[in-house]
């Protein structure tokens, strides 16, 4: 149950309302008149217009009791007769997102800006380790999703010390969403020059060059674990076979052009650079590929940020997800 602690608008009236979502530990001042409801159908970039008004008394707070966020809402005053769009001021969200998510948020942007006029949507894609550096650097966010449970640890006051020894403080815990599975795999060039056939074959005389993601990228330190699991980390490393991506896009432009035998890239990504697959790393070899998600506390909006995490677990975004290989994280 969340609880929308609501101060000081009579019904009828003109003014200002501070909410705050106090299961997230969210407060915002949305810039308009209205009256405050509950049970709404959905939560739109913060706000809804609905029937059934609960009014609120000049100076009473109230708690109002609802299922989950998305289902507290506020509603135009009846003195205010401008649209829900027209009284909303035009919101930028900023997006710190894993670099395997640039086809697919991509494409769900150009859907949520369609429903949601007055959203934009800024997206910084680029290894999950650069982007937990920045935010640790004060680089301004308003929603991050990472590609492993390693860097939202980092960054997450609610998680013991040994995952977060720095005692970083930097989401709002409550809004943490386990949000997509992927898997790893082995991908070759067109062609598969070097008829890579399986992991146990990267330690044989016909591989030469192997891509991997950089140790501080998701996908690398899963590479790393596949590898040492088989056993042939550091004979690959002697035989100086390994060269590094510093994302997983990097690795699979190196494939996609030849430039190596073969290389270890999401399962997604190789869908989306139509990369041949020749295994995939089960799960004896590599721990779940868990996409965490959760709103900053530096946002300026975060109620907007809240709104377009919820709008990635919907049945529109799953689709599009599922589309190159995602699934919805369990």
């Amino acid at each position: 149950m969340c609880a929308l602690a609501v101060m000081g608008l009579a019904a009828g009236m003109t003014g200002r309302v501070q909410v705050v979502y106090a299961e997230a530990g969210i407060t915002v001042q949305p810039q308009a008149s209205y009256k405050v409801v509950e049970n709404s159908e959905r939560i739109w970039a913060g706000y809804k217009v609905t029937e059934s008004a609960e009014q609120v008394q000049a100076s009473q707070a109230v708690q109002l009791q609802a299922s989950d966020i998305a289902e507290c809402a506020v509603e135009v005053s009846e003195t205010d007769q401008r649209s829900e769009a027209e009284f909303r001021e035009p919101v930028e969200l900023t997006v710190f997102a894993a670099a395997s998510l640039t086809e697919t948020l991509t494409e769900i942007a150009e859907r949520y800006e369609a429903e949601a006029p007055g959203v934009t949507l800024i997206f910084n894609f680029d290894s999950s380790g650069t982007l937990k550096t920045q935010l640790e650097e004060g680089t301004y966010c308003d929603l991050f999703l990472s590609a492993a449970q390693k860097q939202m640890d980092q960054i997450d006051g609610s998680v013991e010390e040994e995952q977060n020894p720095e005692g970083l403080d930097l989401i709002y815990s409550a809004t943490r969403v386990n949000l997509l599975e992927n898997r790893v795999v082995l991908a070759v060039p067109d062609g598969n020059p070097a008829s890579v056939g399986s992991f146990m074959d990267l330690a044989s005389d016909q591989v030469g060059l192997i891509c991997l993601g950089n140790e501080d990228v998701p996908v690398g330190q899963y590479s790393v674990e596949i590898l040492e699991a088989l056993g042939i980390l550091e004979e690959l490393e002697q035989a100086g076979k390994i060269t590094y991506g510093s994302n997983v896009k990097e690795v699979t432009t190196q494939i996609k052009e030849g430039l190596v035998d073969c290389g270890l890239v999401y399962a997604t990504d190789a869908a989306s650079a139509v990369l041949t697959v020749v295994e995939e790393a089960e799960s004896e070899l590599c721990r779940p590929v868990i996409y965490p998600a959760a709103v900053l506390k530096a946002s300026e909006h975060p109620v907007e940020a809240k709104a377009f995490l919820d709008y990635l677990q919907t049945e529109e975004a799953e689709e599009i997800f599922q589309s190159v290989g995602f699934a919805m994280a369990e």
